[in-house]
């Protein structure tokens, strides 16, 4: 049967790749379907569990009878349990009808890129950057602009940066900080500087997306960009959810906060694409956002820890650069050095996907290549695993490069 024949499929998914995290962890299953021990870095997964007060109350929602469809933007209990995290956590206050509960943060993202973007619309995603933001952004026409946040920065956007990338076009700001991939931070006079370029450009739509917020080390603190600029709320879409700070990836809850008419289309695009949230997911996200903070510093703390021991181990390989993360649960090391030199079994490094590929094949490590990230020769590096899975995980690498030729 001829797959090419009969009818045809939408032009917006023409040259439109998987995510590469996703798709370097198929590759990493299959190799351990073959019976590799393979060490896995390349999904930015907590390896925690998610907190018993949110099992349990998913498990009282269900014998409850609490499985009937939800209202679209979300239950009212975790409503009112987003509500009282952004006024304690971020100091910004928001009404029901400026909240939107999704199926995980890329329903965030995609619900305001449907509603908002027409084709030939810019959308500012400084580099590197999560592999999804700027792939939504094409679905819908939007053509990905980025700036450079470079290596010697601490990967944080510079305001000059962003000056030089904006147009009378562009449709959105994406900010991500602490950052996927690389755990850089703005300071609060970088976002300062942000938002006094922002105030130049007044029909650009802002997506702040906080979801590794709790996850900043050194004694940094986070300031939520709707804080920091209160005159631009109006423009700025804060965006969270459960999956990282909770451990509760599966659970399948991002959320946000916004202007009510961005919501409100937001929730127009969701009423017809998926309509609510699983009921039982709901409860026990209210119930994560309304606990106690031990379990975060907890997490905080081991991921920390476990930085520097990444770090400690990647600055010890000769020829190998690292950045010291400020936040998130991930490492961006710079392999520049090694491209242009052969494997042991006779395969040419010429990019880092080609590096990223022969360490999974020949050393069973899975990482992600920088340039699915907009920024090379890198790989991106998950935290978060345990102690022993990293010290072998880099072990292996050191070896690894030892061997090229």
């Amino acid at each position: 049967m001829n797959d090419a024949a009969g009818p045809t499929l939408a032009k917006r998914l023409e040259g439109l790749p998987a995510p590469a995290t996703i798709e370097m962890a198929r590759r990493a299953r299959e190799l351990k379907a073959q019976g590799y021990e393979v060490i896995s870095l390349a999904l930015g997964e907590p390896d925690f569990a998610t907190p018993p007060a949110a099992i349990e109350a998913a498990h009282e929602a269900a014998l409850a009878g609490k499985t009937k469809y939800p209202p679209v933007d979300g239950t009212p209990e975790l409503k009112a349990a987003i509500t009282r995290k952004f006024k304690r956590e971020n100091g910004l206050e928001f009404s029901g009808d400026e909240l939107l509960v999704c199926n995980g943060g890329k329903q965030v993202i995609f619900n305001a890129f449907m509603a908002s973007i027409n084709p030939g619309d810019e959308v500012v995603v400084p580099a590197p950057y999560w592999v999804s933001y700027p792939l939504i952004a094409r679905m819908f026409g939007g053509v990905p602009v980025h700036p450079v946040c470079d290596e010697a920065d601490g990967f944080s956007l510079k305001p000059e940066r962003l000056a030089a990338a904006m147009t009378p076009r562009t449709k959105w700001l994406v900010l991500n900080f602490p950052n996927n991939p690389t755990g850089g931070l703005c300071s609060r006079e970088n976002l300062e500087g942000i938002a006094d370029v922002l105030r130049k450009y007044p029909d650009v739509w802002i997506l702040s997306d906080e979801i590794y917020e709790h996850l900043v080390f050194d004694g940094n603190r986070f300031t939520s960009f709707a804080a920091i600029a209160p005159d631009l709320r109006d423009r700025i879409l804060t965006m969270n959810g459960v999956a990282k700070a909770y451990a509760m990836t599966g659970w399948r809850v991002g959320y946000a906060g916004g202007p009510k008419r961005l919501i409100a289309a937001m929730r127009a695009v969701q009423s017809n694409a998926t309509s609510g949230v699983c009921t039982v997911a709901q409860a026990a996200a209210a119930a994560a956002l309304d606990g106690p903070p031990d379990l975060i510093h907890d997490m905080v703390a081991t991921y920390e820890r476990r930085r520097n021991l990444m770090v400690s181990a990647l600055r010890d390989i000769p020829g190998l650069s690292c950045a010291m993360p400020a936040g998130a649960f991930y490492v961006y090391p710079g392999i520049g050095a090694f491209l242009g030199r052969k494997t042991s079994s006779g395969r040419v490094l010429e990019t880092d996907t080609d590096f990223a590929l022969a360490f999974l094949d020949e050393a069973h490590v899975a990482t992600v290549p920088g340039s699915a990230f907009g920024m090379a020769p890198y790989l991106r590096l998950s935290c978060a695993t345990s102690d022993e899975a990293l010290t072998e995980a880099c072990a292996r690498l050191k070896r690894f490069i030892a061997s090229l030729v």
